[in-house]
């Protein structure tokens, strides 16, 4: 059956075509976000495609395989291919075939050694699993090692499909379980921690009444189990500027536990520091700092992933880590998951008789390890749309402008004969974006303005010529809060940052930001500093991204703004020839929403 109105169509393949002209357009989008990945996003048809790892973060958060059939059906122009349904059905039911649930601890020579059990419902799963290799280093048949015995809550099925784990095992074998395509539902009791009294204010300490904002109330309750299954693990997805750090600290009011907190620089630490203070009853004496600086354990203790991951050499154990281990945690909280570096990994799938959760604004990992954040933080438990949010005013309203400029005369024998690698620098480096920044800075003095790149000369040239500060990773960093510090009161306008300020950094009142430069095509850098001016506000933010035209630029951008335009950020493309041609930003293009639109 055809409905030429709907504005899905979804192909064998398993991949869908959005028309974003179509009525319902912007609903569909909306509805496609919980359980598919938007592959790419040109004018007109957007590409989202269905993977194991969306559909199973999708059933962690309760979004069943029928539900998903059901948005297509509603939403699609033909007929949603029968084999993709079955494929949704079966690949969605993989989820909770196989359980974690306690096993008695066994008496080893006078030591109580703690087991878990392994159980399916699925005969055929269970001997999938007993042919691995990499299963068999881990996991004992109970028939082999002790049978289940009465006590316990299995069902008769269970106990024949079993098999017996250490505790220690717990993650990595949830880990290696997920490469075979088997995702475990942990259903094994946490621990608590240390009892804390957490008590959120009602007025902050400047005086401001505070309140929680509906969303960020349902996302806390929904990873702790206030509203529906909670787990006590999970991730919670929210744009920059909704509130993460908020959520956070509800969800430590909820638990009542002693908290670690790890982030990403010091600066970040230092936030989380003002923000509970600011924003709960905790005094200063229960909170303290874990980085290079300070290393100080107290209730609540902040630390940063590079201490964690700091070590004298590649050969020696990472001293810090005992930081996780040695103390009565009952909480566990990873500020930007998605930047979680490999060997906190390894100690994210130890400590998993722990609560935590992950917060972030995306879960793209450009390395692909998006199934580690899965499987040893936890699977997605709350998301919501950008533009939602927006709708709402709880961020700002942004216009995403791409301009597009011409290499620089005396690079171009050198652009051409250069190597793909040195190709992207040559093209970001590209002496036409210092003028053009030094333009726009001037035509919107009313704009509080980051400029931020990837290159340190380059930024440190765009600095000289704006009479600017610069923050980089070289900058100290008592030196880079009192910058902070002095955006944020209005004592400077504008300021030069490197990729130091992508994550985890509070610029309210940020209403402009100047991309000069990235990290080849990282979408989640994208939305990492477009979120850097979605603090809410009344005026409409601007988000320029400078390309150099005919170049490599040109398609690390495009796939850049993937991530954005699946939440329905559109983007003005602008050819920059001079001065005379930035009138064309006085005169907005009508855009489809979620697409993008020439203004050459």
């Amino acid at each position: 059956m055809q409905r030429n109105d709907n504005p899905l169509i979804v192909q064998s393949d398993r991949t869908m075509l959005l028309d974003v002209h179509a009525p319902r357009a912007t609903e569909c989008r909306d509805a496609l976000i919980p359980f598919a990945e938007l592959v790419s996003s040109p004018e007109h048809l957007h590409t989202y495609r269905l993977t194991p790892l969306s559909l199973w973060n999708a059933a962690g958060a309760g979004f069943t395989g029928a539900q998903a059939i059901r948005t297509l059906q509603e939403f699609s122009r033909y007929d949603v291919p029968q084999a993709v349904s079955a494929w949704i059905e079966e690949t969605a039911g993989r989820f909770g075939k196989l359980r974690l649930v306690p096993a008695p601890p066994k008496d080893n020579d006078g030591v109580k050694d703690e087991y878990l059990y392994l159980v399916s419902t699925s005969g055929l799963v269970f001997r999938e699993i007993s042919a691995n290799p990499a299963a068999q280093k881990l996991l004992v048949p109970c028939a082999y090692s002790a049978p289940v015995g009465s006590e316990s809550n299995l069902t008769d099925a269970e106990k024949q499909f079993c098999f017996l784990l250490h505790l220690t095992d717990r993650g990595t074998v949830k880990q290696a379980l997920l490469k075979l395509g088997w995702p475990v539902k942990d259903d094994v009791p946490l621990t608590d921690g240390a009892h804390l009294d957490i008590v959120l204010r009602k007025t902050t300490l400047g005086g401001k009444p505070f309140s929680i904002r509906d969303y960020q109330q349902e996302a806390a309750e929904t990873l702790v189990g206030n509203r529906g299954p909670g787990t006590g693990f999970g991730t919670i997805v929210l744009p920059c500027g909704a509130g993460k750090t908020i959520v956070g600290m509800a969800i430590m009011s909820l638990l009542q536990t002693e908290t670690l907190i790890v982030t990403t620089n010091i600066s970040a630490v230092h936030q989380w520091i003002d923000e509970l203070l600011d924003k709960t009853e905790l005094t200063r004496e229960q909170i303290a700092e874990y980085t290079g600086e300070e290393k100080t354990i107290r209730p609540v203790t902040v630390a940063t992933y590079q201490i964690l991951t700091w070590r004298p050499d590649k050969n020696t154990p990472y001293p810090h880590f005992a930081l996780f281990r040695n103390s009565s945690w009952g909480l566990v909280i990873y500020d930007e998951v998605h930047m979680l570096p490999a060997p906190v990994f390894r100690v994210a799938a130890e400590l998993q008789a722990v609560r935590r959760v992950g917060l972030t604004a995306t879960l793209v990992r450009e390395d692909g390890c998006e199934g580690h954040v899965f499987s040893l933080v936890g699977p997605k438990r709350y998301d919501v749309p950008w533009k939602e949010l927006e709708k709402e005013k709880w961020i700002a309203s942004a216009e995403c402008i791409e301009i597009r400029v011409n290499l620089a005369k005396d690079k171009e024998i050198e652009y051409a004969v250069a190597a793909s690698r040195s190709k992207h620098k040559i093209a970001s480096e590209n002496s036409v974006k210092t003028e053009l920044a030094g333009e726009l800075v001037r035509r919107y003095p009313e704009d509080k303005i980051l400029v931020i790149g990837q290159y340190l000369s380059q930024l440190a040239e765009i600095a000289r010529q704006l009479k600017a500060p610069i923050i980089t990773g070289k900058t100290p960093n008592s030196e880079r809060d009192k910058i902070y510090d002095d955006f944020r009161s209005g004592r400077i306008r504008v300021l030069v940052v490197s990729k130091v300020a992508n994550f985890a950094i509070d610029l309210p009142d940020a209403s402009m930001a100047i991309q000069v430069s990235g990290t080849f095509g990282s979408r989640q850098e994208e939305a990492q500093r477009l979120g850097r001016i979605l603090r809410p506000k009344e005026r409409t933010s601007r988000f320029f991204t400078l390309i150099t035209r005919n170049t490599v630029e040109e398609d690390f951008g495009s796939n850049r703004q993937k991530f954005l335009a699946e939440q329905g950020y559109s983007y003005r493309l602008v050819r920059y020839t001079g001065t005379e041609s930035l009138a064309a930003l006085d005169s907005p293009c009508a855009l489809p929403e979620g697409g993008s639109q020439s203004c050459i």
